[in-house]
């Protein structure tokens, strides 16, 4: 089975994740992908499949003979879909011999079109994946999933030669709890790789340091007729707040190493307001100076309105894995090779983002990321390609197959 038809399959379960709910899954639906992929690894003979309580899902496949002492190498990838857009009813579309024009999506208004998307220019002639225009395809992560169960039925049915694997599917990685609860003595790997990126050439390992950050603002309501010198407007405060960060210091407006601050939420009347940001930088001295600002607002608003008007809780998230893994270039430059050896050259790119890899890598376990060949990821837009997802699953075989 090629990995796009595994793709096709698995986005008919709804796993979008959910960040109201404290339970790991957090949705009942990651727990059912669990299931089903559980019984797909245990058909192909992969051993010691294991499905835990948190809906990680664990498979190995042992050493051929001659690589039992080469590395054992882990590979994963996330059952959720963002909590950005619906992930509910997913009907995608696949378009044979793609002619490389504008696609319609569906009956949605919505148009994927090759002026916004320039990498629709390379998929022409390919079998291209897209959605109707009224969810997000899946392909993050999804296709990093299929690809991975792909290269293990080739490694099992056509006894390809390779060194040990670990594979482990993990639950919310969406809302960043993805490998918090992966248990890294049952998984056993020496390293691995996250198949959760976009580009087949890319490889990424290097990722933003992230905080979230909350201002809750309380206010005093009064008639307005008798306000003067009373009042205290919780949602004008917020404005204010947000406008003493810098305007261009938003994803809108950034790229590449940039870091920003991204206002998520912003809410609230005259008695209390509030906003939600989540900040990011990749150079850690830039990403402290940016929490040392909102502090600083957050003294400067209550300086002027009184103390307890403002309240901030920083929280930290996730730290750049290149901490780590500027120690272990062994692993990248083995992705590298794999990548050359498909007939494509590989390319360094930060993550705009994180990854599981992110946190793995802090917990002892390096862990850069690979694409998917996805696009467009967390919304109507997203896109892959057939031949894309086939790439994956020669790259990640070519790995294995390294001595």
């Amino acid at each position: 089975m090629r990995a796009y038809e595994r793709l096709l399959e698995y986005v008919k379960i709804d796993t979008q994740s959910s960040e109201e709910t404290d339970t790991v899954p957090s949705t009942a639906g990651q727990l059912a992908l669990a299931e089903r992929l559980k019984a797909e690894m245990e058909k192909l003979g992969m051993e010691r499949v294991f499905v835990d309580e948190h809906a990680y899902v664990y498979g190995f496949i042992s050493a051929s003979e001659g690589y039992e002492s080469s590395p054992c190498i882990g590979f994963i990838a996330h059952t959720d879909t963002a909590p950005d857009f619906s992930g509910c009813g997913v009907c995608p579309k696949v378009i044979d011999n793609y002619d490389g024009g504008d696609i319609v999506l569906g009956e949605s208004g919505r148009v994927l079109e090759k002026a916004k998307f320039p990498e629709l220019a390379e998929m022409r002639g390919q079998t291209l994946i897209v959605t109707n225009g009224e969810t997000l395809l899946g392909a993050d992560d999804k296709a990093g999933i299929a690809e991975i169960m792909t290269m293990c039925e080739r490694l099992i049915r056509e006894k390809v030669m390779h060194c040990a694997l670990a594979v482990c599917f993990t639950p919310d990685e969406e809302i960043g709890h993805g490998a918090a609860l992966l248990d890294l003595a049952r998984f056993g790997a020496d390293f691995a790789y996250t198949i959760d990126g976009g580009a087949v050439k890319e490889i990424n390992f290097e990722t933003f340091n992230a905080a979230s950050a909350c201002f809750e603002i309380n206010g005093v309501s009064v008639h307005p007729g008798s306000a003067k010198d009373i009042m205290k407007n919780a949602a004008l405060i917020a404005c204010e707040i947000n406008s003493l960060l810098p305007e261009n210091e938003i994803p809108a407006r950034t790229e590449g190493y940039e870091g920003f601050y991204h206002l998520l939420e912003i809410g609230g009347d005259v008695d209390r307001a509030h906003l939600r940001y989540i900040v990011r930088d990749h150079d850690a001295q830039m990403f402290k100076r940016r929490c040392e600002r909102l502090e600083d607002i957050q003294k400067r608003m209550n300086d002027k309105y009184g103390e307890g008007t403002v309240c901030l809780t920083l929280k930290e998230q996730y730290r750049n894995m290149a901490e780590i893994l500027r120690d272990n270039m062994d692993i990248v430059c083995r992705a590298e090779r794999a990548i050359n050896n498909a007939g494509l050259k590989p390319v360094r790119l930060p993550v705009r983002g994180g990854t599981d890899g992110a946190q793995l890598s802090f917990r002892g376990l390096p862990c850069p990321n690979l694409g998917t060949g996805g696009f467009a990821f967390h919304g109507p837009y997203e896109h892959i390609s057939a031949e894309a997802m086939d790439k994956v699953v020669d790259i990640i075989t070519s790995m294995v197959s390294e001595k």
